[in-house]
This record gives C-alpha cells, sequence and structure tokens, in this order.
C-alpha cells in the first residue's frame, strides 16, 4: 500500500536535471522530500504535489524521505522526445520509458547483439554502495588513466539519480561511466541485465575494469537468505561464464558487534560459501594474530578456500582514502572507527590493479 498526501513545495534545497530536493508542508508539519524529474516533471516553490510518505512513516534510513508521485499544480502529460520502448519499474504506476542498449532503436545494439564474453574484463564485486567511492579513489590514486565503469543492480535503490556518492565521483570526473541494470534507471546507458550491462562496460565503455553492486539502501533480515546481497553469488558466476575475472570485495568489520556481522559477514561467507557455483578472487588485509584467527576460522568454517583464490595483502590504503578525503561512512561508521572494512575494499582494488 502506498500512504500518500498532498503537500506545497516551500523551498528548493538541492536541484539538478534529474533529482530535486525540496522542503515541503503538509498536515504531518514540513519535511524533505525527493522529486525525481522522469517521473513527476519539474518542481517549483508554491507547486501542490502527491507525496508517497510510506519511508518517512517506516522511519527508514537510506531512504527516510517523502517522494514525490505528481505535481498537480504542473501535471505532466507527454512522454520525453527520447526514443526507446523499454520500460522500467513495469508494471507500477511509476513506470518510465528507457532507451536500453540492447534494443534495436539503439545506437550499441550491433556491438553487442551476438556477443556473450567479456574477454577476460576485472569485475570487482561490491556488495555495499558505501564500498564504491573508496574503489574508485583507490583505483584511480594507482591509475589516473584508468577508466572505470559502474553497473548498478536493482536490489536496492532504483533510480541512479538519487546517489549522491555518485553524483560526487561523476563531477570529480573519477567514474567515467554508469549502466543501471534490471529495473534500475538513470545510468549513463540502461540495459535489461547484468548480463548485458558488463557487455557495454566492455565494448560500448571500453574500460578496463567494472564495479558493480546495489545503489543505497540494501535490505538485511537477520535470516541466513533474507538481505539483498544474495545477488553476488550470481554475478561472480555471470562473471565467470562471460570469460570475465571476478573480484569479490568480502564485507569485514571488527567494529561492527552484532556477532552475524563481526569478522567476515554472515552475508559474504553465505554468497561466497553457498550461493555461488564458482569462485572469485578475494584480497584479505594482514591483520593482527586476534582477528586473523578470526577470519581464518570462518574461511574454513565455510570453505571459503576450496572455491575461491584468496590473497593476503599489505596495504596502506587507509593513509591513501584520508590524503584523497574520502568522507564514506558504512552503517554510520567512518574509516577510523571502522578500519577493516576500508582496508578490506582498498586490498581488493590493489589487487585487482596488479593481478
Amino acid at each position: 500500500m502506498i500512504r500518500s498526501r498532498t503537500a506545497v513545495v516551500d523551498k528548493i534545497l538541492e536541484q539538478n536535471d534529474e533529482i530535486t530536493e525540496i522542503l515541503i508542508s503538509s498536515e504531518e508539519g514540513q519535511k524533505k522530500a525527493i522529486n525525481y524529474s522522469r517521473i513527476a516533471g519539474p518542481v517549483k516553490v508554491g507547486d501542490k504535489v502527491i507525496t508517497n510518505t510510506n519511508a518517512t512513516y517506516l522511519n527508514l534510513g537510506t531512504g527516510g524521505y517523502d517522494y514525490v508521485i505528481a505535481n498537480l499544480t504542473s501535471p505532466i502529460n507527454n512522454f520525453s522526445s527520447d526514443k526507446g520502448h523499454i520500460i522500467k519499474l513495469r508494471y507500477t504506476p511509476m513506470q518510465v520509458k528507457c532507451l536500453s542498449i540492447e534494443e534495436i532503436d539503439s545506437p550499441y545494439h550491433l556491438i553487442i547483439k551476438d556477443r556473450d564474453s567479456v574477454s577476460g574484463m576485472k569485475v570487482i564485486i561490491i556488495p555495499l554502495h558505501s564500498m564504491l567511492s573508496p574503489t574508485v579513489h583507490i583505483l584511480k590514486h594507482y591509475n589516473k588513466s584508468l577508466k572505470i565503469t559502474y553497473i548498478m543492480t536493482d536490489s536496492a535503490c532504483l533510480p541512479l539519480f538519487f546517489s549522491k556518492m555518485v553524483r560526487t565521483l561523476k563531477e570529480q570526473q573519477l567514474l567515467d561511466f554508469t549502466i543501471t541494470s534490471g529495473q534500475a534507471f538513470g545510468g549513463d546507458l540502461e540495459a535489461v541485465n547484468f548480463y548485458s550491462a558488463l557487455l557495454g562496460a566492455k565494448y560500448i565503455c571500453e574500460c578496463d575494469i567494472a564495479i558493480i553492486g546495489p545503489g543505497p539502501g540494501v535490505v538485511g533480515t537477520n535470516t541466513k537468505l533474507g538481505f539483498s546481497g544474495v545477488e553476488g553469488g550470481s554475478i561472480i558466476d555471470a562473471v565467470n561464464l562471460m570469460n570475465g575475472v571476478p573480484f569479490y570485495v568480502p564485507r569485514i568489520s571488527f567494529a561492527d558487534q552484532r556477532e552475524r556481522h563481526y569478522g567476515i559477514s554472515h552475508h559474504s561467507l553465505t554468497v561466497l560459501g553457498k550461493l555461488t557455483c564458482s569462485g572469485a578472487h578475494l584480497a584479505v588485509p594482514v591483520f593482527n594474530e586476534e582477528k586473523e584467527n578470526v577470519i581464518f576460522q570462518q574461511i574454513n568454517k565455510h570453505q571459503i578456500h576450496q572455491k575461491h583464490d584468496i590473497s593476503r595483502i599489505d596495504e596502506n590504503t587507509l593513509s591513501i582514502l584520508e590524503q584523497r578525503n574520502v568522507q564514506i561512512k558504512t552503517m554510520g561508521r567512518g574509516i577510523a572507527q571502522d578500519p577493516a572494512f576500508f582496508r578490506t575494499i582498498g586490498s581488493t582494488a590493489v589487487f585487482a590493479l596488479n593481478m
């Protein structure tokens, strides 16, 4: 069910061609809201809008805004002039039209039409969106000319525009291309699924390394399989089937005191131990003896080493991230509060570069 309210736009807080962050007033008081131009058209101060209030009513974290469903003052009633016949958010009131790289009207159709291999392309698989910026920064630190494509899957946030991280990386010219796959939309390129997206990264974007993973707002339920990151197993298999080289970033933390996320998170252990049929390259930083014991007890218990190639990396990536002023947090913790998490990301990036 959609919990909707009528509100008035009080102020434009931040705006670009795709997304507008606004301040609205309704019977529930004044709140922040998000308007996507591709869905509801542009908004201005004084407009009367209908908003979806599910997220704020449930006190959700990352997605905790109201979202504009329609602008009653300035309704839109026409498609954009862009070509394309692929619908995303299909069979919902918010479905949007896209031009995907696969369809016949696409200028890229013939480039990927008969391809099913990425011919050795390196692919870094990230289970959390917060891993994207540190990965990109480490890669670019060591090779400024490296061409990087980010493929956003549809397991979390669907509009790419919501990610301030992606906008910042693009503005800083650190991220070269974006592709949104499945039901996700808003990338430089659109793809029907992540297999096609990988082909797009290789043959259209001509990238050196692809990074693939969810947008903001993944879901976890404290059950064995009820989390967004289960897609990691399928992505590892897809990269291998397409003759790519998969690097999976395990979620490692000693700051998270929840038993299921201490050391290697059960999310990563489940993906690597149960949900993939093929192997990936893993990079694990060098820790002190106590932490090493935790990590390798988990690896042995879940037989991760029998399927995957595990390399030990002694790196200095924390100082690089601090030097580059990377201000990313995971679960509210920054680099100083959760160094193991960020060191693992850095280790994977270094290993992928040097392999």
